[in-house]
């Protein structure tokens, strides 16, 4: 089962909107009021707040995690996992109240998703990193991910994996390849193609299919992207927008192609060959979600060891062979290649989790939605999904 298969984002919730999306002055925390005392030197415990089934786990004892035990042998320092982000913005509002209101968030390290992660920095809700104590990610990170447009240099965070959003067909019950978005609109897939009802999941691949250059499009090129989808609607060629139960409609042959993540298809093709996941030739979305310090973390320094540990090639590979999606660090999959296992040293192999240079010209990371644009942005998209 994928992670991603637990939650959906929809997008603009109303704690994302309200907050976020107007842009509230009083919300805005300055820099010198971000950083709090730490308790590293003498506190040796650190408080990791993340998705579900998104950390390897023993084969014997699901309760224990191996990557994160070996952490917490080599340094002393006890790691509280919690498994509590299931959506970005219902997080965003768990913890938006003691963030704008300069309290202390009791997590030390949490993972959203990069469009998320982009209001957090926008409202001075995360520190930065001293990444000269954080060597392994300084030289392994993917260069591809260095300098999104919300956070130049990665100052303030880090990511801990990494997707493509692309398409996902059933080649065998389709009897041929998909090669572009446009090809989603053919007349033999009326009423077989489901698109993500979330805004940031969706927007970016749709708007590629059409030319643009996502790293700068512009609002007409939103709107434009917007009247397409709402002709197909109107015509009955979209079936319906999912979140992730189009990993079902496609298995059951429900649905023939469909909007889809790379880590989804790589599992559900263990179990259907026939299921095949596409980049299209006008390009996909590369995204990330990334790690970050909230503001007053008891123990700052901590959670950048952590992150720097999960950054060493040997632990990114461990990490990737059980979550499957794009590997942040690339030196990772020389490890896997020198696997004595054979299961293993294949994913070395995949383009879905070490993308190969043909594929990576086709990826692209979007321009974020800004706050001035994200209420109108959201309000026209839902109408379009039915929301």
């Amino acid at each position: 089962m994928s992670r991603r298969s637990l939650l959906r984002a929809f997008g603009a919730g109303a704690a994302g909107v309200t907050l976020a999306g107007c842009g509230v002055p009083a919300a805005f925390v300055e820099p010198g009021d971000r950083a709090g005392r730490d308790y590293s030197a003498g506190d040796h415990t650190l408080h990791f707040a993340n998705w579900p089934l998104y950390i390897d786990t023993d084969d014997e004892d699901e309760s224990k995690r191996p990557t994160l035990d070996a952490f917490s042998e080599r340094t002393g320092i006890s790691v509280t996992y919690t498994e509590e982000i299931n959506d970005n913005d219902e997080f965003f509002g768990k913890i938006s109240p003691s963030l704008m209101n300069h309290q202390q968030t009791g997590r030390d390290l949490i993972v959203i998703s990069d469009w998320m992660a982009a209001r957090f920095v926008r409202l001075g809700w995360v520190q930065e990193m001293d990444r000269a104590k954080q060597p392994n990610v300084a030289k392994y990170l993917d260069p591809q991910l260095r300098s999104p447009a919300f956070d130049k240099g990665r100052t303030q965070s880090v990511p801990w994996q990494s997707g493509i959003t692309g398409i996902a067909y059933n080649r065998k019950k389709l009897g041929r390849e998909i090669r572009h978005t446009s090809e989603l609109w053919a007349d033999d897939l009326r009423g077989k193609v489901t698109l993500l009802s979330g805004l940031d999941e969706s927007f970016a691949l749709l708007m590629q299919g059409n030319g643009v250059d996502i790293t700068r499009w512009k609002r007409d090129d939103f709107y434009d992207m917007c009247d397409q989808v709402e002709k197909l609607v109107k015509t009955g060629h979209i079936r319906r927008f999912t979140g992730n139960d189009y990993i079902k409609d496609l298995s059951t042959g429900d649905v023939l192609a469909c909007q889809a993540y790379s880590g989804d298809v790589i599992q559900l093709q263990a179990d259907n060959p026939d299921i095949e996941f596409v980049v299209p030739e006008e390009g996909a979305e590369l995204w990330a979600e990334s790690l970050m310090i909230p503001n007053l973390a008891r123990h700052k320094r901590s959670a950048e060891r952590l992150i720097d540990y999960y950054y060493e090639p040997e632990v990114a590979a461990e990490l990737a062979t059980w979550v499957n999606y794009v590997c942040p660090v690339p030196a990772a999959r020389e490890v896997l290649a020198s696997s004595k296992d054979e299961e293993t040293a294949a994913l070395a192999e995949d383009p879905l989790i070490f993308p190969d240079d043909g594929m990576r010209k086709r990826l692209a990371i979007a321009r974020d939605i800004t706050s001035e644009e994200r209420t109108e942005f959201a309000k026209k998209w839902n109408a379009v999904v039915g929301l």
